[in-house]
């Protein structure tokens, strides 16, 4: 074993020991971390017994699993018989991965211990591994490298806060990045950034985001229609999404809706929070506010709370979406859509689905995560930034007041996503290049 592994495992091993009581207080308390040990600390994912194609995609969590599911059906049909491999590092992103795309092979990432990667490989026999956005582990592709299994970026993405991170230790690195095969990434932005790390300039492509590829703009949707039932919404009422929120933004989100029912009693709220170990957290903040709860695990049996009165009409049910992977179809019943993540340090979530739907978009200041996204939609006048709670209630009060100014908004948001697609054909077309490359080069080397 080289001595940089030796150093990186030994390094690994003092984090574990130092992040331990907050490990140990995840599993016991918030019943995280409870599954997949073995492949994580072992490597021991299933093993490969085909001699057919393989790709093995590399998504970290809940958004990069949702981008696979177009690109892996457009390789299937570009390269019959290939078998697919997905793996994730969240508990959530493997729950999703699962319901979304279960007929492939769903494993956890193993963690970046030379022993567990180098098992990993060795099981799963890849003909390529191919990382979503950006999840560069050294000892993963060291052993990937001697195992003479190509390693690549696909959708890549590298912020300004990750790139002066990386630049800090540039050295170590831009010989890593030189080892991949393959970095397909978003927008030239983010192209220049990996070729200042070093990046072997000939292997960089710009593709665009096969986020585009995969959004639905089509509100008659099968799942988009089964949650307008289950929530008890009808056409004469508007619809505010508030999705993929952090605290505090769903209590944010609740005081602005009462306060603009007040003149707008058809106003109707739906909380959609980011992880989901809140959903009881923000039920309770609801029955706090002692208001009516319709929840999605419920499947229909609503939390009927004592009702509170409100200008004289009958205050109808929040709604409270708690389950996994079906942000994406509720985007679907906003007229109005709040973007979370944004009025917090999280730096932003996705805010391509609503805009996608052609609903009027608004997101907080702190969008550095999606940040040429936003630059994007900005300049084409389709989304609204709000900077704070009193901002995000004046914002909703003129789109109550002139909903024909909204929905020429969300019409820009929609044709701005439109005009995006394409990116994972050229993904495909780089990938399935990548795929012939490497064959070739095997039957040289048996040669």
């Amino acid at each position: 074993m080289p001595l940089y592994s030796y150093i990186l495992n030994l390094a690994y091993c003092l984090l574990l020991v130092v992040a331990s009581p907050l490990i140990c207080y995840r599993i016991l308390v918030l019943k995280k971390y409870r599954s997949g040990w073995g492949q994580k600390f072992l490597g021991s994912l299933p093993v490969r017994e085909s001699q057919r194609p393989c790709l093995w995609f590399h998504a970290v969590s809940v958004g990069e699993v949702l981008q696979l599911p177009p690109l892996i059906r457009a390789l299937e049909a570009e390269i019959p018989g290939v078998e697919i491999v997905v793996t994730t590092t969240t508990h959530t992103g493997y729950a999703v991965a699962k319901e979304n795309i279960p007929e492939h092979e769903i494993c956890y990432f193993p963690l970046d211990f030379s022993w567990a990667v180098r098992r990993a490989l060795q099981r799963v026999r890849p003909t390529a591994v191919i990382l979503v956005e950006m999840e560069l582990w050294p000892n993963f592709v060291l052993a990937a490298e001697k195992l003479q299994v190509p390693v690549s970026i696909i959708n890549g993405r590298l912020s300004e806060k990750s790139f002066r991170g990386y630049w800090r230790i540039r050295k170590l690195i831009g010989p890593l990045l030189n080892r991949l095969d393959l970095i397909a990434t978003q927008t030239e932005t983010y192209a220049k950034r990996f070729q200042k790390l070093k990046g072997n300039q000939d292997r960089i492509h710009v593709t665009g985001s096969i986020k585009f590829d995969g959004i639905e703009v089509e509100r008659n949707n099968s799942l988009t229609d089964e949650l307008r039932k289950m929530f008890q919404l009808n056409a004469s009422q508007t619809i505010l999404v508030a999705g993929s929120t952090q605290s505090p933004e769903e209590r944010l989100a609740l005081e602005v809706y009462l306060e603009a029912r007040r003149a707008y009693p058809d106003l109707r709220l739906i909380l959609v929070p980011r992880h989901q170990e809140r959903f009881e957290e923000v039920a309770g903040i609801v029955k706090s506010f002692r208001l009516p709860l319709i929840r999605r695990s419920d499947q229909g049996e609503n939390d009927l709370s004592p009702v509170l009165p409100f200008s004289n009409v009958e205050q109808p049910s929040v709604c409270l979406l708690d389950t996994l992977g079906e942000l994406k179809a509720c985007w679907g019943l906003a007229d109005f859509a709040f973007v979370g993540g944004s009025l917090t340090n999280r730096g932003g979530q996705n805010m391509i689905e609503p805009a996608g739907y052609g609903a009027a978009l608004m997101f907080g200041p702190n969008t550095w995560n999606f940040k040429d996204v936003v630059d994007a939609l900005i300049q084409h006048h389709a989304a609204t930034v709000v900077s704070d709670q009193a901002d995000f209630l004046d914002t909703l009060r003129d789109w109550l007041e002139d909903p024909n100014s909204a929905k020429r908004q969300g019409s820009r948001a929609q044709d701005f996503v439109l005009n995006q697609r394409g990116a994972t054909s050229r993904t495909v077309n780089l990938i399935t290049s990548l795929i012939v490359d490497t064959d070739a080069i095997s039957c040289e080397r048996a040669a």
